[in-house]
């Protein structure tokens, strides 16, 4: 398992204190940012809505699921781009994607199934 990030240098103290309180994996910076155009389209945050009381509904939802994690975050760096995640194959292709939606918890149980479905996979690959 890795991390890439897109940028060093805005906020290092805040990208160091996520990885040693969050993500101990390996993180890499990606100059080019192959990650984020290829895989999810240089898609950025966008609003969902234009009602002031269902963005401020969501903005607490989201800030409460974050707090409860004990994660902080600021306003430092670029912070209009979305990532996600991509899980890649023995092959080094990649076998399942999910697109960051501000404000959603990430659907654990569809990553567990991807990975799943790897091993099964692999299992397969291991008996013929």
């Amino acid at each position: 398992m890795f991390g890439v990030v897109k940028e060093v240098g805005v906020d290092d103290a805040g990208l160091s204190e996520f990885y040693n309180a969050h993500f101990t994996f390996p993180l890499y910076k990606d100059d080019k940012w192959v990650f984020y155009n290829d895989f999810f389209g240089k898609k950025k945050i966008g609003l969902r809505t234009w009602n002031p009381l269902k963005m401020y509904t969501g903005y607490k939802e989201m800030m409460a699921r974050v707090n409860g994690k004990k994660i902080k975050g600021n306003l430092a760096g670029e912070g209009m781009v979305q990532g996600g995640l991509v899980i890649f194959g023995a092959d080094g292709k990649a076998k399942y994607a999910y697109e960051e939606e501000v404000g959603k918890e990430l659907e654990m149980d569809d990553v567990v199934k991807a990975l799943n479905a790897l091993k099964d996979a692999a299992g397969t690959s291991d008996k013929h």
